[in-house]
């Protein structure tokens, strides 16, 4: 589906400014004296499990784990750049079947809340426009957005699904997550080519089978090509 609007992402006179139901945006902020001190308990934690950190490659080891830390779970400063729609191409909202837009393969990684390992593959967001529709960059960062924070795979589509509707309510929205959990690869049953996959419907991929076989089509499509 091709829409002018979204190819006029530029253009601030097509801009709907989304309302203030959807989440805030919340910066974090660890003061510099909380740092030194996780830094400090990180240090101990990877000297007693045996690494050496008196060398040119390990000294910093402590401080740069945390700095990854923290940029790994950026989700949780949220994204003001997602608060923006655009009018859809047929204001009165209706669709026909195959008006859906999809987008994907998009690759995130996340950090599974269990182990705190990481997990990591590729998302495909699809959904039915109605009165109002999202710039394509929008569903990469909202993919990315949920993506980077301490999660689960079943909750991580539930959410972006969630927030898609919430954010232009789409007559219906389709997520499909494909992801390697390293924390079966690397610890417990050390299963290396196992993937989970995902799916999770709202509105009319609900209740369309058609709907649902189009998209998971493309979803296979893409993924062969």
């Amino acid at each position: 589906m091709t829409n002018r609007f979204v190819e006029a992402e530029d253009d601030d006179s097509n801009i709907v400014e989304l309302p203030a139901r959807w989440e805030h945006v919340a910066p974090r902020h660890i003061a510099p004296a909380e740092l030194e001190r996780f830094e400090r308990h990180l240090a101990e934690i990877l000297d007693a499990l045996g690494m050496d950190l008196d060398t040119p490659g390990t000294r910093d080891t402590p401080r740069r784990f945390l700095q990854a830390l923290v940029d790994s779970t950026s989700g949780y400063d949220g994204d003001a750049k997602i608060r923006t729609a655009f009018p859809a191409e047929r204001p009165d909202g209706v669709s026909g079947r195959h008006s859906q837009v999809v987008e994907g393969p998009i690759a995130f990684f996340s950090l599974c809340e269990h182990h705190a390992l990481p997990f990591h593959g590729v998302a495909y967001v699809a959904y039915v426009p109605g009165r109002e529709i999202l710039g394509i960059s929008k569903l990469t960062r909202l993919v990315r957005l949920y993506a980077r924070r301490f999660t689960v795979q079943e909750r991580l589509g539930e959410q972006i699904a969630d927030a898609l509707v919430d954010l232009v309510e789409p007559q219906g929205v389709a997520v499909h997550l494909d992801a390697a959990h390293l924390c079966t690869q690397m610890r417990g049953v050390n299963e290396e080519s196992s993937r989970t996959v995902t799916t999770f419907w709202r509105g009319r991929y609900d209740d369309d089978a058609d709907l649902r076989r189009d998209f998971l089509d493309e979803v296979r499509s893409r993924r062969s090509s």
